[in-house]
């Protein structure tokens, strides 16, 4: 069982890498490093669970959270209709995104954060997304709203990006680096 001790911080190292993909079909291993990730999204949202367990609840993982530099995430999140969105996936890419930009009101947390981070973290509105499921089937989702946003943010892990590394982009857009000659 995936606990908050087995989840890294930021500033572990294997936060800033780009995860290596996954070998399909996947190892015995691999799948059953990606069920404890969902089952650890399963227990931290099970107020029980959590309590006795002392976990922080969480809508998404990726694999590079658990120190596993391996391109896998979980998600398990409900839209603002109530669907729920239950993934866990292997080598999860954008195969598309929409022009429209959109970001949580109140900002966004991370398992491996353990601070407040203000801000507000731009990201595509609605995008598709390719992977293989753990039972080998390769599917594409097509995500808008906070789903959308929780498998950006998993992706991201996935290419060694934090979420407030994306906040300081937001904050000017036109801002152009300093050339070299006038510093």
């Amino acid at each position: 069982m995936i606990t908050m001790k087995d989840v890294i911080k930021e500033g572990h190292p294997t936060l800033r890498k780009i995860a290596e993909e996954v070998s399909i079909p996947a190892s015995h291993e691999d799948k059953e490093t990606l069920k404890k990730m969902m089952d650890f999204l399963h227990n931290s949202q099970n107020p029980e669970i959590a309590e006795k367990f002392n976990l922080r609840p969480g809508v998404g993982i990726a694999a590079p959270q658990i120190n596993v530099s391996k391109r896998m995430i979980a998600v398990l999140v409900t839209d603002q209709n109530e669907n729920l969105y239950e993934y866990a996936l292997f080598n999860p890419k954008i195969v598309s995104h929409s022009v429209e930009m959109t970001e949580l009101e109140n900002g966004e947390g991370c398992l491996s954060v353990d601070r407040d981070v203000p801000g507000l973290v731009p990201r595509y509105a609605r995008i598709t997304v390719q992977g293989t499921t753990i039972d080998g089937e390769g599917i594409s989702i097509r995500l808008r709203g906070l789903p959308a946003i929780v498998f950006q943010h998993e992706i991201d892990h996935l290419n060694g990006v934090m979420f407030y590394d994306r906040i300081e982009e937001a904050k000017d857009p036109f801002k152009q680096p300093v050339p070299e000659a006038f510093k």
